[in-house]
């Protein structure tokens, strides 16, 4: 058996692993009356993650760049789900989804924050951020903050937010606070490793802040899969992309288990301030654990 073989088939101590689908990790559960809002829901793990938790019984607020998009990415999964503008890299659009859920009155008893990009090549700069820590990281802390400020969350509500193992790729520093938008250093991975570092400081530091209710905050690790989130990557990258998923990555349907997991599976209701890898609680770098870090954040 090759080694690749052995890694997708094993299952740790939640009974789950490399290769469990989001559709094994929600058999079972009866998720009607429960609002989930999932972000980046027109492709890749955004989509898989709404279609099963809908499929579950959720009702999913799901939301795109622009609302036509969301509802058309929404409209296969059946009637009763709402679709909403959220454009990530404008902090105008981003409050104006919040806005938007408060004026319909639902409280969410989940929130993914599942969109994002991923290693731009050159440098981009918008409402003086470097685009991938606006997209990443501040537009999430925009809608989250603004949910909790609003009183938009359930008493039970999950946050879940996508990092990435890649986290660790983040300058050595971890966040460059004297040079926030990378002016003087930036590198593709480099500055999506600051991003998915934020996501996971994120988490933890909000995760404090629900110390002493039932809602959580988690980041997790969904695996490496070839999805649209690529699509900023050089010619040979998406050319052997596909090529490397069949040999070695996870499928779109694995790598949206863990979040889906996180989301709403009973064994982890009060699991707080974690970083989950394969459906499991995983260690994060150094920097990833550091609550001064978070909280300068």
């Amino acid at each position: 058996m090759s080694l690749v073989s052995l890694v997708k088939g094993r299952r740790g101590a939640s009974g789950f692993g490399y290769a469990s689908t989001a559709m094994e990790v929600t058999a079972g559960l009866d998720l009607t009356g429960r609002n989930l809002l999932v972000t980046g829901v027109t492709s890749g793990l955004g989509l898989e993650t709404a279609r099963v938790l809908a499929h579950r019984g959720a009702r999913i607020f799901g939301c795109a760049r622009d609302q036509g998009r969301a509802a058309a990415a929404l409209a296969p999964l059946g009637d009763g789900h709402v679709p909403l503008a959220c454009e990530l890299a404008d902090p105008a659009s981003v409050r104006a989804c919040v806005d938007a859920l408060a004026q319909r009155g639902d409280r969410l008893h989940g929130l993914i924050a599942n969109a994002g990009i991923m290693a731009l090549p050159a440098r981009e700069v918008r409402h003086g951020h470097e685009l991938q820590f606006l997209t990443n990281h501040l537009g999430h802390a925009i809608l989250v903050l603004g949910a909790v400020g609003r009183d938009l969350l359930a008493d039970d509500a999950r946050v879940v937010i996508l990092s990435s193992s890649a986290h660790r790729r983040a300058p050595r520093r971890g966040i460059e606070f004297d040079d926030l938008s990378l002016e003087r250093s930036y590198t593709p991975w480099g500055a999506y490793g600051q991003s998915k570092l934020a996501n996971l400081l994120f988490a933890r530091a909000l995760a404090r802040r629900f110390a002493g209710t039932r809602r959580t905050a988690n980041a997790v690790h969904p695996g490496v899969i070839f999805t649209n989130l690529g699509r900023h990557m050089g010619l040979a990258a998406r050319v052997l992309g596909p090529v490397a998923a069949a040999i070695a990555l996870k499928s779109v349907h694995q790598g949206a288990a863990t979040q889906c997991y996180v989301a709403v599976h009973p064994s982890v209701a009060t699991r707080n301030g974690e970083y989950f890898a394969d459906c499991d609680v995983a260690t994060s770098s150094a920097l990833g654990r550091d609550p001064a870090l978070a909280e300068r954040l």
